[in-house]
């Protein structure tokens, strides 16, 4: 261990027991709660997981109760989150997990559970068993790109090894220590050592141990390999409202938000002339057309740039829908891509009294 690992653990884990963020998560060892906190966190705000990470472990309190829930149930909770199929790895996982009798303790037998990556799988190692196994998320990966002026692709399988020796030889020996070390590293590199800007060096507890700030490339790194350009993608999405009621029909089974609600939608844009033609082609007919409105979704690849139209119509459909009432629209899981087409729905349709 050379110089720049003496006493990194002590001084990292005593600015962290004072500096740490108060995040319900880290009062437990629970492994399932820190394995729900830990999905949810994945490309998700703090902030915004606090609130769905409450509501989710009150309605299921236990591994069991999730295993057991239905999947329309599951899906709303998550409702907000995206990246859906986090909540179906959850579930399946459950149902592994459930089947055993018992949480994995080890970091090969966590990262064998569905939806579990190297990431995840020494978080909850660590947190919940005390054991000594990195978690190296991009906030680690910044961290340690840094403290050792490395100026590899952090996306590069090899890197990522050599960032996650740089952890492993930095771990404190106590299980109780270790319970902790990753959640340091990682508030670290959220608080103080940030992306986007400079790093607060002045506030760092191991800057003395910083190659990066001594050679003065701290703000060069990390360096990361160009994103590729997202798709923009046109689409015509339609609200159709017939008897107090707004269609939504379920998407296939595999692909992009797979298996979730929709309202319909197609490819391009389509004019009211075109948009005409293809519900007669369904077996409908627009009587009153309300609205004209426009959105756009971003996604991890693909940008859909949305038009849409919400129109009153009439006739037998002979496709796939599903009429829901306005309280039933609120409990359906419909992604937040369609967020501002079930607002304007919800504006057209009358309340239902559950009296």
């Amino acid at each position: 261990m050379d110089r720049h690992s003496f006493s990194f653990a002590a001084l990292l884990l005593d600015w962290y027991r004072q500096n740490a963020r108060d995040l319900p998560w880290r009062h437990t060892q629970d492994p399932y709660h820190i394995w729900v906190s830990e999905i949810m966190l994945q490309q998700t705000r703090v902030a915004a997981v606090i609130g769905y990470y409450t509501r989710f472990l009150k309605a299921f309190p236990t591994v069991q109760a999730l295993a057991d829930a239905s999947e329309e149930e599951l899906l709303s909770l998550w409702q907000g989150l995206g990246y859906y199929s986090r909540a179906r790895n959850l579930q399946r996982a459950a149902k592994q997990i459930a089947a055993r009798g018992g949480f994995p303790e080890t970091y090969e037998a966590l990262r064998a559970l569905p939806g579990i990556g190297p990431y995840t799988a020494g978080a909850i190692a660590s947190a919940a068993f005390g054991v000594r196994v990195p978690a190296v998320d991009g906030n680690v990966s910044r961290v340690v790109s840094r403290l050792t002026d490395n100026h590899g692709d952090i996306t590069a399988p090899s890197v990522r090894r050599e960032i996650e020796a740089e952890v492993a030889a930095r771990f404190p020996e106590s299980a109780e220590e270790a319970r902790i070390f990753n959640q340091a590293f990682m508030e670290l590199g959220a608080t103080v050592c940030v992306p986007n800007g400079p790093p607060r060096c002045e506030r760092c507890p191991v800057s003395a141990q910083c190659l990066a700030r001594e050679r003065g490339t701290a703000e060069a790194l990390p360096v990361r390999a160009a994103k590729r350009a997202r798709r923009a993608e046109e689409r015509t999405v339609l609200v159709l409202l017939r008897d107090g009621r707004a269609a939504l029909r379920k998407r296939p089974g595999r692909g992009l938000l797979a298996g979730l609600w929709e309202f319909p939608n197609t490819d391009g844009v389509l004019t009211e002339t075109e948009v005409t033609a293809r519900l007669r082609s369904w077996g409908l007919s627009p009587v009153d057309w309300y609205r004209k409105l426009s959105a756009v979704h971003v996604f991890t690849h693909i940008e859909w740039h949305m038009t849409g139209y919400v129109l009153s119509v009439a006739g037998t459909e002979n496709v796939p829908l599903t009429w829901l009432d306005a309280s039933e629209l609120r409990r359906y899981a419909v992604p937040s891509a369609f967020t501002r087409f079930r607002a304007a729905a919800l504006e057209q349709l009358p309340e239902v009294s559950n009296e």
